[in-house]
Protein backbone atom coordinates (compact mmCIF):
# COMPACT_ATOMS: atom_id res chain seq x y z
CA UNK A 1 0.00 0.00 0.00
CA UNK A 2 1.42 3.59 -1.19
CA UNK A 3 2.65 5.49 2.05
CA UNK A 4 1.26 9.04 2.21
CA UNK A 5 0.88 11.08 5.57
CA UNK A 6 -1.60 13.92 5.20
CA UNK A 7 0.31 17.11 6.69
CA UNK A 8 -0.18 20.75 7.64
CA UNK A 9 2.33 22.08 4.84
CA UNK A 10 1.06 19.83 1.92
CA UNK A 11 -2.52 20.80 3.51
CA UNK A 12 -1.61 24.65 3.28
CA UNK A 13 0.15 24.72 -0.21
CA UNK A 14 -3.21 22.96 -1.57
CA UNK A 15 -5.79 25.46 -0.31
CA UNK A 16 -7.56 27.04 -2.54
CA UNK A 17 -11.01 28.75 -2.11
CA UNK A 18 -10.59 28.26 1.65
CA UNK A 19 -10.83 24.54 1.14
CA UNK A 20 -7.53 21.87 1.73
CA UNK A 21 -6.49 20.28 -1.71
CA UNK A 22 -4.18 17.80 -0.59
CA UNK A 23 -0.97 16.95 -3.24
CA UNK A 24 -0.53 13.61 -3.53
CA UNK A 25 2.00 12.02 -6.08
CA UNK A 26 2.16 8.80 -4.42
CA UNK A 27 -1.54 7.90 -5.16
CA UNK A 28 -2.06 9.53 -8.47
CA UNK A 29 -3.14 7.33 -10.86
CA UNK A 30 -3.68 4.45 -8.24
CA UNK A 31 -6.65 2.78 -7.01
CA UNK A 32 -7.82 3.94 -4.38
CA UNK A 33 -8.62 2.44 -1.06
CA UNK A 34 -12.68 1.23 -0.51
CA UNK A 35 -13.71 2.07 2.88
CA UNK A 36 -17.18 2.35 4.68
CA UNK A 37 -17.49 4.63 7.55
CA UNK A 38 -20.67 4.18 9.34
CA UNK A 39 -22.56 7.17 10.85
CA UNK A 40 -24.75 6.68 14.41
CA UNK A 41 -27.55 8.67 13.13
CA UNK A 42 -28.72 10.16 9.66
CA UNK A 43 -26.78 13.11 8.15
CA UNK A 44 -26.41 15.72 10.01
CA UNK A 45 -24.60 19.60 10.19
CA UNK A 46 -22.66 17.42 13.20
CA UNK A 47 -21.60 15.22 10.61
CA UNK A 48 -20.40 17.59 8.53
CA UNK A 49 -16.41 17.12 8.67
CA UNK A 50 -16.84 13.39 6.67
CA UNK A 51 -18.68 14.72 4.31
CA UNK A 52 -16.43 17.53 3.41
CA UNK A 53 -13.88 15.16 3.22
CA UNK A 54 -15.83 13.59 0.24
CA UNK A 55 -17.37 16.82 -1.10
CA UNK A 56 -13.72 18.41 -1.43
CA UNK A 57 -11.46 15.39 -2.60
CA UNK A 58 -9.43 14.79 0.91
CA UNK A 59 -10.74 11.00 0.93
CA UNK A 60 -9.32 11.06 -2.73
CA UNK A 61 -5.94 12.79 -2.56
CA UNK A 62 -5.38 10.60 0.79
CA UNK A 63 -6.14 7.64 -1.94
CA UNK A 64 -9.59 6.44 -0.41
CA UNK A 65 -12.90 5.73 -1.79
CA UNK A 66 -14.71 6.47 0.83
CA UNK A 67 -18.62 5.84 1.55
CA UNK A 68 -20.84 6.52 4.29
CA UNK A 69 -22.92 4.37 5.73
CA UNK A 70 -25.76 6.50 6.92
CA UNK A 71 -27.30 5.72 10.43
CA UNK A 72 -30.20 5.99 11.84
CA UNK A 73 -33.42 4.54 13.78
CA UNK A 74 -33.94 1.14 10.81
CA UNK A 75 -29.90 0.64 10.99
CA UNK A 76 -27.60 -0.73 13.05
CA UNK A 77 -24.00 0.23 12.11
CA UNK A 78 -22.32 -0.68 15.30
CA UNK A 79 -22.98 -4.70 14.23
CA UNK A 80 -22.50 -4.11 10.96
CA UNK A 81 -18.87 -2.79 11.97
CA UNK A 82 -18.62 -5.29 14.48
CA UNK A 83 -19.69 -8.50 11.79
CA UNK A 84 -17.13 -6.22 9.28
CA UNK A 85 -19.72 -4.99 7.26
CA UNK A 86 -18.09 -1.56 7.63
CA UNK A 87 -14.77 -0.49 7.91
CA UNK A 88 -14.55 2.45 10.78
CA UNK A 89 -17.85 3.70 12.86
CA UNK A 90 -18.74 6.65 14.21
CA UNK A 91 -18.94 6.22 18.48
CA UNK A 92 -21.37 8.44 20.94
CA UNK A 93 -19.06 8.80 23.63
CA UNK A 94 -16.48 7.08 25.65
CA UNK A 95 -18.78 4.81 27.58
CA UNK A 96 -19.59 3.41 24.73
CA UNK A 97 -15.85 2.30 23.80
CA UNK A 98 -15.48 0.90 27.69
CA UNK A 99 -18.64 -1.20 26.85
CA UNK A 100 -16.61 -3.07 24.31
CA UNK A 101 -14.05 -3.65 26.50
CA UNK A 102 -16.61 -5.19 29.03
CA UNK A 103 -18.15 -6.93 26.52
CA UNK A 104 -14.16 -8.74 24.79
CA UNK A 105 -15.10 -6.47 21.30
CA UNK A 106 -12.06 -5.99 19.52
CA UNK A 107 -12.08 -2.57 18.81
CA UNK A 108 -10.75 1.17 19.66
CA UNK A 109 -11.63 4.50 19.83
CA UNK A 110 -8.97 6.07 17.54
CA UNK A 111 -9.81 9.74 17.21
CA UNK A 112 -12.18 11.68 18.83
CA UNK A 113 -14.08 14.92 16.48
CA UNK A 114 -15.67 16.35 19.28
CA UNK A 115 -13.71 17.96 22.54
CA UNK A 116 -17.50 18.13 24.19
CA UNK A 117 -20.24 15.82 23.82
CA UNK A 118 -22.61 18.20 23.42
CA UNK A 119 -25.25 16.50 25.48
CA UNK A 120 -26.90 19.02 27.60
CA UNK A 121 -29.98 20.06 30.24
CA UNK A 122 -32.19 22.91 28.93
CA UNK A 123 -34.53 25.12 30.78
CA UNK A 124 -36.66 28.07 30.05
CA UNK A 125 -34.99 31.18 29.81
CA UNK A 126 -33.53 32.82 33.09
CA UNK A 127 -35.27 30.18 35.09
CA UNK A 128 -31.89 28.52 36.46
CA UNK A 129 -29.37 31.03 36.91
CA UNK A 130 -26.36 28.21 37.36
CA UNK A 131 -25.92 24.66 37.40
CA UNK A 132 -26.39 24.09 40.64
CA UNK A 133 -29.59 25.68 40.20
CA UNK A 134 -30.75 22.69 38.42
CA UNK A 135 -30.91 20.84 41.43
CA UNK A 136 -33.90 22.72 42.86
CA UNK A 137 -35.71 21.51 39.53
CA UNK A 138 -38.98 18.97 40.19
CA UNK A 139 -38.70 17.87 36.68
CA UNK A 140 -36.07 16.40 34.71
CA UNK A 141 -36.88 15.37 31.71
CA UNK A 142 -34.76 12.08 30.38
CA UNK A 143 -34.71 8.95 28.68
CA UNK A 144 -33.69 5.82 30.22
CA UNK A 145 -30.20 5.49 28.48
CA UNK A 146 -29.54 8.78 30.11
CA UNK A 147 -30.42 7.89 33.65
CA UNK A 148 -28.10 4.86 33.11
CA UNK A 149 -25.32 6.91 31.99
CA UNK A 150 -24.71 10.99 32.68
CA UNK A 151 -27.53 10.65 35.34
CA UNK A 152 -25.40 8.79 37.63
CA UNK A 153 -22.82 11.03 37.19
CA UNK A 154 -25.19 13.79 38.28
CA UNK A 155 -25.99 12.00 41.22
CA UNK A 156 -22.53 11.33 42.26
CA UNK A 157 -20.94 14.10 41.68
CA UNK A 158 -23.46 17.07 41.89
CA UNK A 159 -26.35 15.55 44.03
CA UNK A 160 -28.71 14.75 42.07
CA UNK A 161 -32.09 12.81 42.94
CA UNK A 162 -33.51 9.78 41.06
CA UNK A 163 -37.46 11.25 42.15
CA UNK A 164 -36.34 14.34 39.73
CA UNK A 165 -36.33 12.13 36.87
CA UNK A 166 -39.80 12.41 34.44
CA UNK A 167 -39.70 10.13 31.31
CA UNK A 168 -38.65 11.48 28.30
CA UNK A 169 -40.97 11.47 25.25
CA UNK A 170 -38.94 12.44 22.38
CA UNK A 171 -40.72 15.85 22.20
CA UNK A 172 -40.94 19.21 23.24
CA UNK A 173 -44.62 19.22 24.51
CA UNK A 174 -44.21 18.26 28.43
CA UNK A 175 -40.95 20.71 28.60
CA UNK A 176 -42.80 23.58 26.66
CA UNK A 177 -45.94 23.81 29.00
CA UNK A 178 -43.78 23.58 32.56
CA UNK A 179 -41.45 26.51 32.78
CA UNK A 180 -39.46 25.03 35.70
CA UNK A 181 -38.83 21.72 33.90
CA UNK A 182 -35.28 21.01 32.72
CA UNK A 183 -34.93 18.57 29.30
CA UNK A 184 -31.93 16.94 28.30
CA UNK A 185 -31.01 18.11 24.87
CA UNK A 186 -28.12 18.00 22.08
CA UNK A 187 -26.66 21.93 22.82
CA UNK A 188 -25.91 21.53 18.59
CA UNK A 189 -29.34 21.49 17.64
CA UNK A 190 -31.95 21.80 20.37
CA UNK A 191 -31.97 25.30 20.84
CA UNK A 192 -32.68 26.05 17.28
CA UNK A 193 -35.77 23.23 17.23
CA UNK A 194 -36.95 24.27 20.83
CA UNK A 195 -36.74 28.06 18.72
CA UNK A 196 -38.97 26.79 16.20
CA UNK A 197 -41.62 24.93 18.39
CA UNK A 198 -41.83 27.16 21.29
CA UNK A 199 -40.87 30.70 20.47
CA UNK A 200 -37.77 31.22 23.06
CA UNK A 201 -34.25 30.11 22.68
CA UNK A 202 -33.41 27.90 26.21
CA UNK A 203 -30.54 28.36 28.25
CA UNK A 204 -28.06 25.50 27.57
CA UNK A 205 -26.30 23.78 30.31
CA UNK A 206 -23.10 21.95 28.53
CA UNK A 207 -23.02 19.13 30.87
CA UNK A 208 -18.85 18.62 29.46
CA UNK A 209 -18.83 22.03 31.23
CA UNK A 210 -19.85 20.98 34.40
CA UNK A 211 -17.15 17.88 34.39
CA UNK A 212 -18.53 15.32 32.23
CA UNK A 213 -15.40 14.91 30.26
CA UNK A 214 -15.73 12.43 27.62
CA UNK A 215 -14.69 12.81 23.95
CA UNK A 216 -17.69 12.37 21.33
CA UNK A 217 -18.38 11.64 17.70
CA UNK A 218 -15.22 9.21 18.13
CA UNK A 219 -14.04 7.07 15.25
CA UNK A 220 -13.75 3.59 16.04
CA UNK A 221 -11.75 0.86 14.30
CA UNK A 222 -11.73 -3.29 15.29
CA UNK A 223 -7.87 -3.93 16.77
CA UNK A 224 -7.21 -6.22 13.65
CA UNK A 225 -7.49 -3.18 11.20
CA UNK A 226 -5.10 -1.42 13.41
CA UNK A 227 -2.91 -3.93 13.31
CA UNK A 228 -2.77 -4.99 9.81
CA UNK A 229 -3.41 -1.47 8.24
CA UNK A 230 -1.98 1.17 10.41
CA UNK A 231 -1.49 3.62 7.54
CA UNK A 232 -5.27 2.95 6.34
CA UNK A 233 -6.41 3.84 9.95
CA UNK A 234 -4.01 6.93 9.32
CA UNK A 235 -4.92 8.17 6.22
CA UNK A 236 -8.64 7.95 7.14
CA UNK A 237 -8.46 9.63 10.70
CA UNK A 238 -6.15 12.78 9.12
CA UNK A 239 -8.53 12.89 6.27
CA UNK A 240 -11.59 13.06 8.63
CA UNK A 241 -9.72 15.75 10.62
CA UNK A 242 -8.83 17.86 7.35
CA UNK A 243 -12.75 17.38 6.55
CA UNK A 244 -13.97 19.10 9.97
CA UNK A 245 -11.21 21.68 9.93
CA UNK A 246 -12.30 22.31 6.23
CA UNK A 247 -16.29 22.11 7.24
CA UNK A 248 -15.78 24.45 10.24
CA UNK A 249 -13.88 27.14 8.51
CA UNK A 250 -13.66 26.56 4.59
CA UNK A 251 -16.27 26.67 2.06
CA UNK A 252 -18.78 24.08 3.00
CA UNK A 253 -21.52 24.07 0.40
CA UNK A 254 -20.62 21.18 -1.48
CA UNK A 255 -20.61 19.25 1.75
CA UNK A 256 -23.63 20.38 2.75
CA UNK A 257 -25.49 19.42 -0.12
CA UNK A 258 -24.51 15.88 0.13
CA UNK A 259 -25.87 16.39 3.64
CA UNK A 260 -29.38 17.61 1.88
CA UNK A 261 -28.91 14.85 -0.39
CA UNK A 262 -28.57 11.91 2.37
CA UNK A 263 -31.52 13.15 4.61
CA UNK A 264 -33.84 15.69 3.31
CA UNK A 265 -35.59 16.02 6.22
CA UNK A 266 -32.93 18.57 7.39
CA UNK A 267 -33.05 22.23 6.54
CA UNK A 268 -30.00 24.39 5.55
CA UNK A 269 -31.37 26.63 8.57
CA UNK A 270 -30.75 23.99 10.40
CA UNK A 271 -27.45 23.29 9.58
CA UNK A 272 -26.42 26.92 9.36
CA UNK A 273 -27.52 26.65 13.59
CA UNK A 274 -25.77 23.42 14.27
CA UNK A 275 -22.13 25.08 12.84
CA UNK A 276 -23.12 28.00 14.73
CA UNK A 277 -23.57 26.22 18.36
CA UNK A 278 -20.41 23.87 17.31
CA UNK A 279 -18.12 26.75 17.30
CA UNK A 280 -20.14 28.75 20.07
CA UNK A 281 -19.81 25.90 22.99
CA UNK A 282 -16.43 24.74 21.35
CA UNK A 283 -17.72 21.39 20.31
CA UNK A 284 -15.32 20.15 17.80
CA UNK A 285 -12.08 23.13 18.10
CA UNK A 286 -11.63 23.54 21.42
CA UNK A 287 -8.93 23.10 24.56
CA UNK A 288 -6.14 20.60 22.95
CA UNK A 289 -7.23 20.92 19.68
CA UNK A 290 -6.29 24.62 19.59
CA UNK A 291 -2.20 23.30 19.79
CA UNK A 292 -2.59 19.38 18.46
CA UNK A 293 -5.34 19.57 16.13
CA UNK A 294 -9.04 18.51 15.78
CA UNK A 295 -9.53 14.77 17.23
CA UNK A 296 -6.98 15.63 19.92
CA UNK A 297 -6.89 12.76 22.53
CA UNK A 298 -4.54 12.50 25.88
CA UNK A 299 -4.42 9.70 28.47
CA UNK A 300 -5.24 12.43 31.32
CA UNK A 301 -8.36 13.02 29.72
CA UNK A 302 -9.48 9.47 29.44
CA UNK A 303 -8.50 8.83 33.18
CA UNK A 304 -10.62 11.71 33.89
CA UNK A 305 -13.56 10.54 32.48
CA UNK A 306 -13.14 6.77 33.22
CA UNK A 307 -12.73 7.48 36.86
CA UNK A 308 -15.51 9.60 36.92
CA UNK A 309 -17.88 6.76 35.41
CA UNK A 310 -16.17 4.44 38.14
CA UNK A 311 -17.09 6.66 40.77
CA UNK A 312 -20.85 7.26 39.57
CA UNK A 313 -20.88 3.07 39.11
CA UNK A 314 -21.30 3.39 35.49
CA UNK A 315 -18.02 1.86 34.71
CA UNK A 316 -16.39 -1.02 36.63
CA UNK A 317 -13.02 -0.19 37.99
CA UNK A 318 -11.50 -3.82 36.59
CA UNK A 319 -12.30 -2.73 33.20
CA UNK A 320 -8.72 -2.10 30.81
CA UNK A 321 -8.89 1.55 30.10
CA UNK A 322 -6.06 1.37 27.22
CA UNK A 323 -7.48 -1.40 25.70
CA UNK A 324 -10.77 1.52 24.73
CA UNK A 325 -8.04 3.99 22.81
CA UNK A 326 -5.10 4.48 21.04
CA UNK A 327 -3.28 7.76 20.22
CA UNK A 328 -1.44 6.87 17.93
CA UNK A 329 -2.99 8.38 14.96
CA UNK A 330 -3.65 11.89 16.66
CA UNK A 331 -2.32 15.08 17.73
CA UNK A 332 -0.25 15.87 14.91
CA UNK A 333 -1.02 19.27 14.42
CA UNK A 334 -3.40 18.37 11.09
CA UNK A 335 -5.10 21.12 10.27
CA UNK A 336 -3.66 24.10 12.57
CA UNK A 337 -2.85 25.88 9.55
CA UNK A 338 -5.76 25.87 8.25
CA UNK A 339 -7.91 26.59 11.47
CA UNK A 340 -8.57 30.12 12.85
Amino acid sequence: MPQFRLTRRTALQGMIAGTAVLAAPAVLGQTRTKVRFGTNWVAEAEHGGYYQAIADGTYERAGLDVEIAMGGPQSNNRLAFYTRSIDFYMGGNMIQAFAAVREDIPSKVVAAMFQKDPQCLIAHPGVYKEFKDLLGAESVIISNEAVASFYQWMISKYGFRPEQVKPYTYNYAPFLVDKTAIQQGYATSDPYKVALEGGFTPDVFLLADQGFSTYATTIEARNETIEKDPDLVRRFVEASILGYTNFLYGDNAAARALILRDNPDTTAERMDATIENMKRFGIVDSGDTKTLGIGAMSDARMKDFFDAMVSAGVVDGTLDLAASYTLDFVNKGVGLDIAR
